[in-house]
């Protein structure tokens, strides 16, 4: 796959199956959309793009809110290639783009992408003043020479299943929900950190985890995740929180892995929530909490010990596609 980071120096070789869309997550609904856009291209010969954007134009429109990620533009774009797209456009979302009126914006997208099909969702807009819905991309369609495709939400529960909605099911540590929207395992990569060592008194050595800063936490809490280190798969208790019984310092990820011995200070993870286990508690000794600790890792052994690990050579944790 091909990513694109100017129009200007596009050049597709050959016309393009378009769509458009922030894509955070590259959930099932966007997994839906991707595969048609897929097909659509393999059958007409053509190529399979995606334009998409980074930041969130949320963040740019209303800087007042602050904005969590569930995934980096690099892991969208491992998603994308997964699925196989040959083209990812990712430009940056400014507010003079966001002020770009819909006939101009659409024919660049004709000219420099060589656009001849664009798929989109029903409630679809872009462009200055959301001008450019389904209307109106219609209309843009017969005088530019594209075809307009639309495709109704994926819905779970007769509730369209959207970024937003993973958001708030993450928001309240429903990561087995949010799985199941996602159709893979909810991951959150950093670096191995160096920590206070409490960890290791306690008889658990844990990796302390950063990830990005503006990368979506699960609710603070006890979970049951995998851990991915250079493409291998380890079980692993991990701590979401504050530590209430040592200092309530600074949030923070926490795994201690059940089989695995080595250094990782430094080195890259993917930590994947499989099932929340309990809330962060305080607890009035050091006995007290070592002693749950070592309950929480035993029922982390036996859940994961029968837990399907998801098919799939290339590592992905996706246990269901669209």
């Amino acid at each position: 796959m091909r990513i694109i980071h100017s129009l200007e120096t596009a050049r597709p070789e050959r016309d393009v199956v378009l769509t458009i869309g922030t894509f955070d997550g590259v959930h099932r609904g966007h997994q839906l959309l991707l595969g048609q856009v897929v097909r659509r291209a393999r059958e007409t010969g053509r190529l399979s793009g995606v334009l998409s954007f980074h930041p969130h134009p949320r963040t740019v429109l209303h800087p007042d809110i602050s904005m969590t990620y569930l995934s980096t533009p690099q892991e969208r774009a491992d998603l994308m290639e997964r699925l196989g797209l040959d083209l990812f456009v990712l430009l940056p979302f400014t507010l003079e783009f966001a002020a770009t009126p819909a006939e101009p914006l659409v024919r660049s997208l004709v000219q420099q992408l060589r656009m001849r099909e664009l798929w989109v969702g029903t409630d679809f807009a872009m462009a200055h003043q959301r001008e450019a819905n389904v209307e109106r991309l219609r209309e843009l369609g017969g005088m530019l020479g594209y075809d307009l495709h639309t495709i109704e939400p994926l819905t779970d529960a007769d509730r369209a299943i959207s970024s937003t909605r993973i958001r708030a099911l993450l928001a309240e540590g429903r990561v087995e929900q949010a799985a199941f929207l996602l159709g893979r395992y909810y991951s959150v990569p950093g670096r191995v950190v160096h920590g206070a060592g409490r960890g290791r008194s306690l008889g658990f050595r844990t990796a302390n985890v950063a990830p990005p800063a503006d990368r979506l936490m699960p609710a603070n809490g006890i979970y049951a995740v995998w851990m991915l280190i250079d493409g291998a798969r380890y079980a692993g208790a991990a701590n979401v929180g504050v530590r209430p019984s040592f200092d309530n310092g600074e949030r923070l990820l926490e795994v201690h892995l059940l089989d695995y011995e080595g250094d990782l200070y430094d080195r890259q993870v993917s930590t994947e929530f499989v099932q929340y286990i309990r809330e962060e508690r305080r607890y009035d000794n050091v006995e007290a909490l070592r002693r749950q600790v070592a309950r929480d890792v035993e029922e982390i052994r036996a859940l994961l010990g029968v837990t399907r690990i998801p098919e799939g050579a290339d590592g992905s944790g996706r246990f269901s596609t669209v």
